[in-house]
């Protein structure tokens, strides 16, 4: 396995559910991060390779590689020869995450977009962008920050949240990239005098273990992470054992599901 970092969040429910697989299976496996580095991304696969490895599972990892083994990869985003990728349906994620503060009565909302380095960043941003266009609620440019940072933590979150703030750009809502950086946010609103969900509603996406422990708990986007694993894992074993079967699936997507719990509620007036 190729991931970008061993932490909580993302990837690490997605090996969760990998390592459940191969394991029942009987499966051995490696990991190895690469923390975005260009070159460890370069370098890693071909040091997997002299290890004999049976296939490869990557994810959120930029994929350009032709290997002469099954690759399956996580939100890649990169078709290529040999690949099968697993996503999630992002239109209707992101849908989901704006229709439901609009049915609240938020016009004004901001967006943390995710790390220019991060496989689902652009992809998400054009679905929102464009459920937003559909549901015609208007994005302010003012009101959209972008994460920096390589580790998934809720500093990152919390830093954006405050450059926000400090613009004096008015918003009721906040749709945060990930749960990690929700936190983050709800952190510097909260430094702020700002009440969740009575001032500002905050929407995460992921739906990490720790989101239905939050206070107050936090509404999300759930992506299936540790199915999405499952799914990765079943998919290559079934291609290790017949590697002469040329009619591999290349795209499998699976569907987001809207989790509201306490950090939104209706607009202030």
């Amino acid at each position: 396995m190729l991931v970008p970092e061993v932490s909580e969040g993302y990837a690490a429910l997605v090996m969760s559910g990998i390592e459940h697989h191969l394991l029942k299976e009987g499966y051995f496996y490696l990991v190895a991060s690469h923390h975005h580095r260009a070159d460890l991304i370069e370098e890693y696969p071909q040091l997997l390779m002299g290890r004999f490895v049976d296939g490869l599972i990557t994810v959120d990892t930029p994929w350009h590689h032709d290997l002469p083994v099954p690759v399956l990869t996580v939100s890649g985003h990169n078709p290529a020869v040999g690949v099968s990728n697993i996503l999630l349906d992002h239109d209707r994620a992101a849908e989901l995450a704006l229709r439901h503060l609009q049915q609240l009565g938020h016009e004004r909302i901001a967006i943390i977009k995710g790390q220019a380095f991060s496989s689902d960043t652009e992809v998400r941003w054009k679905s929102i962008s464009d459920a937003a266009a559909r549901l015609k609620l208007r994005l302010d440019p003012k009101l959209t920050v972008q994460l920096e940072g390589e580790l998934a933590t809720p500093q990152l979150g919390y830093r954006v949240t405050k450059r926000l703030l400090e613009q004096k750009q008015r918003f009721t809502a906040l749709f945060a990239f990930n749960d990690i950086s929700a936190i983050g946010a709800i952190g510097a609103l909260r430094d702020a005098k700002l009440e969740v969900p009575r001032d500002v509603s905050v929407v995460g996406f992921d739906d990490i273990q720790s989101a239905a422990f939050q206070n107050p708990r936090l509404t999300t986007i759930r992506q299936p992470l540790k199915k999405m694993g499952t799914i990765a894992a079943e998919t290559l074993l079934r291609r290790i054992a017949r590697p002469e079967d040329d009619s591999y699936p290349r795209e499998i997507v699976v569907e987001p599901e809207l989790i509201v719990r306490e950090s939104t509620a209706r607009a202030p007036k």
